[in-house]
């Protein structure tokens, strides 16, 4: 099969990369991607922007191998199968490209790719057409995420691209997608996956609502500033916990769950603090932590071999954590289409490029 002999060919390339560099520590956060239960919240969004400045491949089409067990129903309508597995990402101008990349990696390396079904969470309407057109049998939907639904609870972080209003519409996933859709993987704008995706998706999530790779090596204590660790209303917030850093650009959620303790009303309210108080310096992630670090389902470090994109101002080349590797995620500044096109790309930039559908004009 094709996507298998893609596959091998990456995998060589990149152990080969990991036996020529010497290994990474695991680094601290990195960026997120830039960025209803009532209707309104769910409006289109006017733009300026038009289709026409963005030009990509059509996406090979891939279909499932002969042991998937994907059923298509008569009474199943759309989106409700439960043979799928939902995926949700963020579509967004600057990195409607890595998004691109993203999507169509996950379908090169999947045995099942007919049985992926993608949403995509965006704030500008004209981006629909682009990827409908990039991926014309993907199985999705487009849920339009309006900036007022958040834009009063942002806080002002080190990178204005963590202030991006779309940066936070992981926090609806419960109310943007429908009651059928009871799991979803989240993931970033920045990853390549490079590992059947089925393999994360029926990870076991036990009591947790949410399941990702924690770090219990990073320094949590630098995640908060003294304005919280100094505060006695908020410095026993962890007390009985043993909280550990994640990455919030790649997990797996009960979306049941979440609905049923109403976790998005729980993240609002440390918002809420946040616009006031000044308790941390990261944009959506501590809010995250604040909430789930001490109750998550702790999956494999292959899932998210993070801290690709360098540190969060100057976007340092790095080089890959110990370990095996099924996602690649450049969180930091650093982007590898960036890279790329300047022609100062990192050593690691080489195994994105694959995947990317972007037609340069010339």
């Amino acid at each position: 099969m094709l996507w298998f002999t893609e596959f091998s060919a990456f995998f060589s390339a990149a152990l080969a990369v990991i036996l020529l560099s010497p290994s990474l520590q695991s680094f601290s956060p990195a960026a997120a991607i830039r960025s209803s239960h009532l209707d309104a919240y769910f409006r289109p969004s006017p733009s300026d922007h038009s289709p026409r400045n963005f030009s990509y491949r059509e996406s090979p089409i891939l279909l499932n191998a002969d042991q998937c067990r994907f059923e298509f129903s008569d009474t199943d309508s759309g989106v409700c199968n439960p043979s799928y597995v939902h995926v949700a990402i963020t579509l967004d101008f600057l990195y409607l490209r890595g998004s691109i990349a993203a999507v169509n990696s996950i379908l090169q390396h999947s045995s099942c790719p007919e049985s992926i079904f993608f949403h995509f969470l965006v704030s500008e309407t004209s981006l629909e057409s682009v990827i409908r057109t990039t991926f014309p049998k993907l199985n999705l939907k487009i849920y339009y995420f309006a900036p007022e639904r958040v834009q009063s609870l942002i806080a002002p972080s080190v990178r204005q691209a963590l202030e991006q209003p779309l940066n936070y519409a992981r926090n609806y996933l419960a109310e943007l997608l429908e009651p059928c859709v009871n799991r979803v993987i989240y993931l970033d704008s920045d990853i390549v996956v490079i590992d059947d995706i089925v393999k994360l998706w029926e990870t076991g999530l036990g009591p947790s609502t949410i399941g990702a790779p924690e770090y219990c090596h990073a320094n949590f204590t630098d995640y908060f500033n003294g304005a919280f660790w100094f505060d006695e209303r908020y410095n026993e917030t962890f007390k009985g916990r043993k909280p550990c850093y994640f990455n919030t650009g790649v997990m797996v959620i009960d979306l049941k769950k979440w609905r049923r303790f109403g976790y998005t009303k729980t993240i609002e309210k440390w918002m809420e603090i946040q616009k006031v108080e000044r308790i941390y310096e990261l944009g959506s992630l501590p809010a995250y932590l604040l909430v789930f670090a001490g109750h998550l389902a702790p999956i494999s470090h292959r899932w998210n071999q993070h801290g690709l994109g360098g540190d969060k101002v100057k976007g340092s080349c790095r080089d890959m954590h110990d370990g095996p590797v099924s996602l690649l995620h450049w969180s930091g500044s650093g982007k590898p289409w960036s890279r790329l096109d300047s022609k100062l790309p990192c050593p690691l930039d080489s195994l994105w490029e694959p995947y990317d559908l972007y037609i340069h004009s010339h």
